[in-house]
Formats: C-alpha cells, sequence, structure tokens
C-alpha cells in the first residue's frame, strides 16, 4: 500500500438522530482502487457523503483525514478544493445551464482560479475526445435529455476536467445496461491517473471486473465486517450477504 490518502478512524455518523455509521475505519492508498459493497441501508452512501461533507450527515465522532489533515470541519466546497469528488447515483437534470458553462465554472471554484473561454474550450475539446462524446453535448443543458449513461458519462467528464485526487463514484453503474456499463467503466479508466484514489460504491461485480479493485470491504449496519481483495466481490456475488451476516452473529 502506498502512501494513505484517505483515512477515516472510528468515524461515527448519524441522520436526524438515528445512527447509520457506527465507527468505520478504512484508509485508502494514493492511486488506490477501493469498492465498498453491501446490503441496501448499511451505510454506503452515507460514508461517502459524509466524506464529502452534506451537511445533512452529522458527524458523532471520528476522524476523516486526508493527506494527514482532519477535514471534518470544512465545507464541501473546501473539501472539492482539497481534491475531493462525488459522483451522483441520480445525477440532477439543470434546465438552461450548459455542460460547458457547469464544467467552466466548477473548474473555476476548484482551482480559485478564471479559465479563459478559448482555454477552456481546448480542455474540454481534449477530455471529451478521450472520452469519445460528441462536442455537442457540450452546448446541451446539464444533463436534459441524456440518457443513463450519458448522465454517467458527463459526471466521468466532470472528473477528468477537475482530476481530483480521491474520486468517489456511488453507485455510478446504477440502470445502465451491460453495453453502456462497459462504455462507463472503460472511461473511469482512461481518466483515472497513477496518483488518483477511486473509492467505488456498488452491488454488482460486473463493474470491478473492469476497475480492478486493490480491496474490496462489506459494509452492514454501519459497519465494516470484512474486506478483501478483487476475489471477495466475486464471492459475494455467489454467496450474496447472509452467510457473513450468520458469521457476524455466531
Amino acid at each position: 500500500m502506498g502512501k494513505a490518502l484517505l483515512e477515516v478512524e472510528d468515524l461515527r455518523v448519524s441522520v436526524e438522530e438515528k445512527e447509520i455509521l457506527k465507527g468505520i475505519d478504512l484508509s485508502i492508498g494514493s492511486g488506490e482502487v477501493h469498492a465498498i459493497m453491501g446490503p441496501n441501508g448499511g451505510g454506503k452512501s452515507t460514508l461517502c457523503n459524509t466524506i464529502m461533507g452534506n451537511p445533512v450527515y452529522r458527524v458523532d465522532g471520528g476522524k476523516i483525514l486526508l493527506d494527514g489533515e482532519d477535514i471534518i470541519g470544512m465545507k464541501v466546497n473546501e473539501r472539492a478544493r482539497k481534491g475531493i469528488f462525488l459522483s451522483f447515483q441520480y445525477p440532477e437534470e439543470i434546465d438552461g445551464i450548459t455542460l460547458e458553462n457547469f464544467l467552466r465554472t466548477a473548474l473555476n471554484t476548484v482551482t480559485g482560479k478564471n479559465q479563459s473561454i478559448l482555454g477552456f474550450k481546448k480542455l474540454l475539446k481534449e477530455k471529451m475526445e478521450l472520452l469519445e462524446m460528441k462536442e455537442e453535448y457540450a452546448e446541451r443543458y446539464l444533463n436534459v435529455g441524456f440518457s443513463g449513461g450519458e448522465k454517467k458519462k458527463a459526471e466521468i467528464l466532470q472528473m477528468a476536467v477537475l482530476n481530483p485526487k480521491l474520486v468517489m463514484l456511488d453507485e455510478i453503474d446504477s440502470g445502465l445496461d451491460i453495453d453502456a456499463l462497459r462504455v462507463v467503466a472503460e472511461s473511469i479508466n482512461k481518466v483515472r491517473t497513477e496518483d488518483m484514489s477511486i473509492l467505488i460504491v456498488t452491488h454488482h461485480n460486473s463493474v470491478l471486473d473492469y476497475l480492478q479493485p486493490d480491496r474490496v470491504h462489506v459494509l452492514m449496519d454501519g459497519r465494516i465486517v470484512k474486506e478483501g481483495d478483487s476475489g471477495l466481490a466475486s464471492e459475494l456475488e455467489e454467496t450474496g450477504y447472509e452467510t457473513i451476516r450468520e458469521e457476524e452473529l455466531r
């Protein structure tokens, strides 16, 4: 394992007085891919949203360290400037704002620098060519009329433009057919850099066939109950989560 980029220590989180995360420990090295799997309601999305700083989720204890710095007191935009990115499970449609304008504003905000229009157009064109996206998408309103696969690809384009240190993909494979899943997974691999770390939340082993995680973590009932290499994902697909639940009850 390389130098730890993200370290989560004994993280406890609640929503509306209900405890969701009950002491999470997680360490992700620079350039590593980690997968979080587990049944619905276990706390997977809560973990990602808490790392991103969503104020709906209240941190009751523990630490979230990015490059050794505790970020719990930081707002969402401050965390984004530090290099954290979260893709949406269900990306919003925003009428009246083009994809290009949205991405340029996001880059300006994250870097703290105003990108020239021509310079940004050049960058955007390079990234869209890399992802084999038609240039016309840049002029369309954000996600309006996009298919599920196109929405997810627009999220990956945002990831490519912002070039974050830590990418969290919350069920990026949700609602995609086999062909769209392959395209999205291949797109993620295209924009990955050597020192970019990825945390992917998924129910399915198929997306992990493309992303090849270094570690797989099973999150159930607010706790990480099992960890392993990529083979654990295949095991879960065959046995489900009941076997792990039974082991926990023994």
